[in-house]
């Protein structure tokens, strides 16, 4: 969970970065112009910050934490299984949006619905026989502690 929260933080930086260089190449003016675009242009950018890392084993977090993605069998994960680990990752948030958005709840009503799910996503891991989440079983990956 500390992993999850670094990460999160420095994810903020990247956010930053690339919301900064898209508002400056776009010429936006106001913080809702080009909102798709600008989501579409982060889930890309993510796709290729935890990709590329996960490719070579470890993001920033999961270095300082000894965390370290591996396959199956233990070895390093190809870029086309980290993309696909990535891809898989969105099932934490993507089928409770799907779901909310033909309903126009309020936004208390969607946090609940959506921690709720996030919450059912994280318990289902207990029921997998090695208790690891959903979208490293079906991208084949799973996380191990690295020695120093």
């Amino acid at each position: 969970m500390a992993c999850w929260m670094y990460e999160g933080m420095l994810m903020f930086g990247v956010v930053f970065i690339a919301g900064y260089l898209f508002s400056t190449l776009s010429q936006t003016r106001h913080a809702l112009d080009n909102r798709l675009p600008l989501q579409a242009f982060l889930f890309v950018v993510f796709g290729i910050y935890f990709t590329w890392f996960w490719s070579r084993g470890q993001t920033l977090a999961m270095k300082t934490w000894n965390i370290r993605l591996v396959d199956r069998n233990g070895q390093p994960v190809t870029q086309a299984r980290a993309f696909a680990r990535y891809l898989l990752s969105w099932l934490w948030f993507l089928p409770p949006l799907a779901a909310l958005a033909p309903f126009g709840l309020t936004a208390g009503e969607s946090v609940v619905i959506i921690l709720g799910w996030v919450a059912v996503w994280a318990i289902l891991s207990r029921f997998h026989p090695e208790q690891q989440f959903w979208h490293d079983a079906l991208a084949g990956t799973r996380l191990i502690t690295s020695p120093r």
